[in-house]
C-alpha cells in the first residue's frame, strides 16, 4: 500500500513539475541583413528558391514578372494561397528561382517556399498557414519505370498465340 502511495505522491510531483516548466520559447523571425526572409520550396521535381520582403506584392520569378512566367490563371491563383491565408495580401515582395519539373510542380514550389518564407519572417503567421497544409512539403512524385514493364506498372499488352 505505501508503494502506492508513494507512486501517487511521485505522480503528483511530476504534474507540478510539468505546470512549472517554462512554456518553449516563442519562436524567432529569421531575417538576413537585408530584411529578407528566405525558404526553399519544393514539389514533384521542381525546387525553388524563394526571398520575401516587405513590398508592395510584387512577385517575380526567374526575373519574370508572375503574370509573364505563369501564364494561367490556376497557377497565378496556387501563389497567391498563402498570402490570403495569411491575411497579408499585398504587402510582401517576392523574388524566386525556380528549376526542375513543369509549371505546374513549380507553381507548387515557390508557393510551398513562399509559405516557409512567410513563418520564417513573421512566426505569428505560422498557425493559419500550419492549418492550411501550406508548411507540408507534396512528397509525391513521379514513380520509376521498372525493368519488364512499358512503364511503371502498366505491362506489355498480352498476345494468347
Amino acid at each position: 500500500m505505501a508503494e502506492q502511495i508513494r507512486s501517487l505522491d511521485d505522480l503528483a510531483a511530476a504534474a507540478a513539475d510539468m505546470a512549472t516548466a517554462p512554456a518553449p520559447a516563442p519562436r524567432e523571425p529569421q531575417r538576413d541583413t537585408l530584411g529578407r526572409a528566405y525558404a526553399t520550396g519544393k514539389r514533384k521535381n521542381a525546387v525553388a528558391r524563394v526571398w520575401i520582403k516587405p513590398g508592395s506584392g510584387k512577385v517575380t520569378v526567374n526575373g519574370k514578372t508572375m503574370d509573364d512566367y505563369f501564364a494561367r490563371p490556376v497557377l497565378q491563383m496556387i501563389l497567391r494561397q498563402p498570402f490570403s491565408v495569411a491575411g497579408v495580401s499585398g504587402q510582401f515582395d517576392v523574388m524566386a528561382t525556380v528549376a526542375g519539373g513543369g509549371l505546374s510542380g513549380q507553381a507548387g514550389a515557390v508557393k510551398h517556399g513562399i509559405s516557409k518564407a512567410l513563418q520564417l519572417y513573421d512566426p505569428t503567421l505560422r498557425p493559419p498557414l500550419k492549418a492550411a497544409g501550406f508548411l507540408t512539403r507534396d512528397s509525391r512524385v513521379v514513380e520509376r519505370k521498372k525493368y519488364g514493364k512499358a512503364k511503371a506498372r502498366r505491362s506489355f499488352q498480352f498476345s494468347k498465340r
